[in-house]
């Protein structure tokens, strides 16, 4: 049953917030003058032994691209078949060819959350209705809020941009026959452990796992991701994507990023992001006398921050040296929300002494 006060909105076209604003944009120009806090690609990435792996595929470059070798190496990664595998241009591509594949009619989308999937919804001609997940509830996934009749629903785990990670069981709940169920993982290989992810499970009806290359591995350039669902599903996806969308080199890259070498470094790094999301909001937790919030409990690369007048402490952050992404370009978040990347101790301490002394000056 619905929560009575499930907060469900219907959408039309150029309504709300601008759903093709991104984290890039922030650093577009003059970024390369920036400490980039804007976009969650992990820092000192790719490392040098993917570099040097990707670069030695340029020799084939004449051949068209053959995906069955990285394709298997994924589904060895999630322990599944192959048919149950497509790659994409990165996980963007895998949200438009789910609204142009799947003929959805009632579709809904979890929020906040990254806005593509219902971006690329309406771009085909959906009626999207968006489920706001309340600020008061912590973000939280409550399947409640989520219409009965919606037969494709669409939540990110973790949570971009609130950096919620949530119980896969409660994600799971919201499957049910003739229900495609999309879970955004884009993040979820920067979770120590990826405890929640429902990549692998062949038992939950409609699942669709998306999961990202881009971000942990610093290939946001090169464009490579892919999707886990059942081979019917795969195949109506597959029949949607122009030939060889995936180039050799980006094939190359997928192949690394889940080889045994690339999970134990992604795991590693997991533990670092850990400890140093925890630090900066040690730290931001020390602005609270200026109205300073930090949303969680955070589990993601980024940290969801309210800070008063978010616009005007924006600028003043740029001409400090920092980019932070804004967030009320997402649906649900209003105003005062910023999105700040993790990064290193150091990097997290500058920034917080940046902020301290805007907010300080008033």
């Amino acid at each position: 049953m619905v929560r009575a006060d499930a907060p469900e909105v219907p959408v039309a076209d150029g309504d709300g917030p601008d759903l093709r604003h991104h984290g890039d944009a922030e650093v577009r120009d003059d970024g390369e003058k920036l400490t980039d806090l804007a976009v969650n690609v992990r820092t000192g990435t790719p490392p040098l032994w993917l570099r040097e792996h990707i670069g030695a595929s340029l020799e084939g470059l004449a051949a068209y691209p053959d995906g069955r070798t990285a394709r298997a190496a994924v589904a060895a990664r999630h322990g599944v078949p192959v048919e149950r595998v497509l790659l994409t241009s990165g996980a963007a591509e895998a949200f438009v060819l789910l609204a142009r594949a799947l003929g959805a009619r009632r579709p809904v989308v979890v929020h906040p959350q990254f806005t593509e999937p219902e971006a690329a919804l309406r771009d085909a001609g959906h009626a999207v209705r968006r489920v706001l997940l309340p600020e008061e509830d912590g973000f939280r996934l409550d399947p409640r809020l989520v219409p009965g009749d919606a037969d494709l629903v669409v939540v990110g785990n973790p949570t971009n941009p609130t950096s919620v990670l949530h119980p896969a069981e409660t994600v799971a709940r919201l499957a049910r026959p003739g229900r495609v169920l999309v879970v955004d993982e884009a993040f979820m290989d920067a979770v120590p452990g990826e405890r929640e992810s429902l990549a692998g499970r062949t038992d939950v009806p409609g699942l669709v796992v998306l999961r990202s290359l881009t971000k942990t591995w610093g290939l946001a350039g090169l464009r490579i991701g892919y999707v886990l669902a059942a081979p019917d599903v795969v195949a109506a996806l597959e029949r949607a994507q122009p030939l060889w969308p995936v180039s050799s080199p980006a094939l190359v890259a997928a192949e690394a990023c889940v080889s045994a070498r690339g999970v134990a470094e992604a795991e590693e790094a997991a533990r670092d992001i850990a400890d140093d999301r925890a630090h900066l909001t040690e730290l931001l937790g020390e602005l609270a006398e200026f109205g300073v919030r930090v949303a969680g409990p955070a589990q993601g690369p980024f940290l969801l921050v309210r800070v008063p007048d978010a616009a005007g402490v924006r600028e003043r952050l740029r001409a400090a040296g920092f980019a932070v992404r804004r967030g009320d370009t997402f649906p649900g978040l209003g105003r005062d929300w910023v999105r700040v990347a993790v990064r290193d101790r150091r990097t997290g301490a500058a920034f917080v002494a940046a902020l301290r002394e805007i907010l300080a000056a008033g």
